[in-house]
């Protein structure tokens, strides 16, 4: 009976042992060689974002500078240039970026019409501002500006007007749109348009005075470019 007991005892004893080492086994090939754990279900790679592309234009605060040649179409008003041929227009100017959309500019120009052996010419000296639309290449603008305009007119008599050799200087005013169109971040080639409001006072030279408006459209081509 006592051996009967002992061989059970035993046999439990046997299958106890083989029963630990087979878990051992188990859990060391659950940890893997280095003893960790391995992730059941790991988590996907991060999508690839397309990156935008880097801007182009001047960083905030810069400074620039513009020139424009383009062409003048005069106001067809009877109180102005009615009658008078397309003229020609230049200018210069400096400016800075003081916001990604915001920017001051001061310009120095000059614009002019003929009819004939008639001269109208315009001088602009103007303090402005332009609200941009940021993008990486091509920005597009709205522009104002305020300042002197010096002013000459010449127009020979004719019979029954005495004809008007005179100069004058007031102030006018400017509204334009544009766009840049930046081929890296200093350089870009400008479009845009801007008419010109001014309206001077002439004396005629039986002595007597007239207001002629001398405002109209410019139409330019030009570049600028940051420093």
């Amino acid at each position: 009976m006592r051996k009967r007991y002992a061989l059970v005892l035993a046999g439990l004893f046997v299958a106890a042992t083989a029963g630990t080492a087979v878990a051992a086994e188990y859990d060391r090939y659950e940890r893997g060689p280095r003893g960790e754990y391995p992730v059941e279900y790991a988590p996907p790679p991060p999508r690839r974002v397309v990156e935008a592309p880097p801007y182009r234009h001047p960083v905030r605060g810069q400074g620039y500078f513009f020139t424009h040649l383009g062409i003048f179409d005069p106001n067809n008003e009877s109180d102005g240039l009615a009658g008078y041929d397309a003229g020609s227009t230049f200018d210069v100017g400096f400016g800075s970026r003081v916001a990604p959309m915001f920017a001051f500019e001061g310009t120095f120009g000059a614009y002019g019409a003929d009819d004939g052996s008639k001269e109208a010419r315009v001088v602009p000296l103007t303090l402005g501002a332009r609200l941009i639309i940021p993008t990486p290449f091509i920005e597009p603008y709205l522009g104002a500006g305020m300042g002197l305009y010096f002013s000459s007119l010449d127009e020979p008599a004719t019979t029954g007007f005495s004809g008007i050799d005179d100069t004058s200087s007031d102030f006018g005013g400017y509204l334009s749109a544009g766009l840049d169109m930046w081929l890296n971040q200093r350089v870009a080639l400008n479009f845009e348009g801007k008419y010109h409001f001014v309206e001077p006072t002439f004396q005629i030279n039986d002595g007597s005075d007239v207001d002629v408006n001398l405002g109209g459209w410019t139409v330019n081509f030009g570049v600028r470019i940051a420093f």
